[in-house]
């Protein structure tokens, strides 16, 4: 029987490519170091927006095949084995941006009964025991429909795994400084001339930021930071990468940041000051 390792990190994200955005360098850190890395995505993204013109007929569950394609391709880059499906391929459709009527069909992850779909992650909690795990805040990072929802769904099935024995010791959001996110841009405004990009986002159009005072755990991922940059660029109908920038379908440019932050929202802190570690205070297996 093959040994179950010692440290296990769960995820939980709305589309492919939000992962490697958010946590590619933590998830090859850690790939790398032996840990157990669990990636559940709730939707295939089927109304993305593609960016390539050669791929622009790809629409609705064409598109979501091509998008589990493009996962599939992030994942070995990272170093990642177990990615999964919320539910089964297909089972939560792409709700489009908020607003929209996209947000009405009954297949989308929006309409989706949470208390459902929470139960369908407990399986997989049940199933790897993660010590920690990652989601997006309650605003989802940014307002998406699918991210908010993947919140809601990640909190649901911590809350009710641990009632039936299965607890998970922390849980973090993910989160961005502003003053990394400030001091990123401004080396970016110098960059824009060189670049592909002609054009910036802005500081708060980045999911995540918030005061530096609310991070407590920053990841150094600086080793990985061309292994999440290559599993950025598998995600072609979505990324566009000139490391360290990149831009999504709006053409604006962004930091491809090498070291990630987080909030830790449950659980004990591991120590004093920002941990360095998202295990850190938990008492594993050696």
């Amino acid at each position: 029987m093959t040994e179950r390792p010692s440290r296990r990190l769960l995820l939980v994200h709305a589309h492919p490519d939000d992962e490697s955005i958010n946590n590619g360098a933590t998830m090859a850190r850690y790939a790398a170091e032996g840990a157990h890395v669990t990636l559940v995505t709730c939707t295939l993204g089927e109304r993305g927006e593609v960016i390539p013109p050669e791929l622009a007929h790809l629409t609705g569950a064409a598109l979501g095949k091509h998008r589990l394609g493009e996962l599939t391709a992030a994942m070995r880059e990272l170093g990642v084995e177990d990615f999964r499906l919320l539910g089964a391929p297909g089972r939560y459709q792409d709700s489009g941006m908020m607003g929209l009527p996209d947000n009405d069909d009954p297949s989308c992850l929006w309409q989706a009964d949470v208390e459902e779909a929470a139960t369908q992650l407990v399986e997989v909690i049940r199933e790897v025991r993660p010590q920690v795990l990652v989601t997006y805040d309650p605003d989802g990072g940014y307002g998406h429909p699918d991210h908010i929802q993947a919140h809601r769904i990640a909190m649901r099935a911590a809350e009710i795994a641990a009632e039936a024995g299965t607890d998970i010791a922390k849980v973090y959001w993910n989160r961005v400084p502003r003053t990394v996110a400030e001091d990123a841009f401004a080396r970016l405004q110098d960059a824009l001339p060189g670049l592909a990009f002609t054009r910036s986002a802005v500081v708060d159009d980045v999911p995540g930021v918030v005061d530096d005072e609310r991070i407590t755990t920053e990841i150094d991922g600086t080793a990985y930071a061309a292994a999440k940059a290559s599993a950025m660029a598998a995600h072609a109908t979505q990324i566009e990468v000139a490391e360290p920038y990149f831009a999504l379908s709006n053409e604006l440019a962004q930091p491809l940041f090498g070291t990630e932050y987080y909030e830790l929202v449950r659980g004990e802190r591991g120590g004093t000051g920002r941990e360095t570690d998202l295990f850190a205070g938990i008492e594993v297996a050696s």
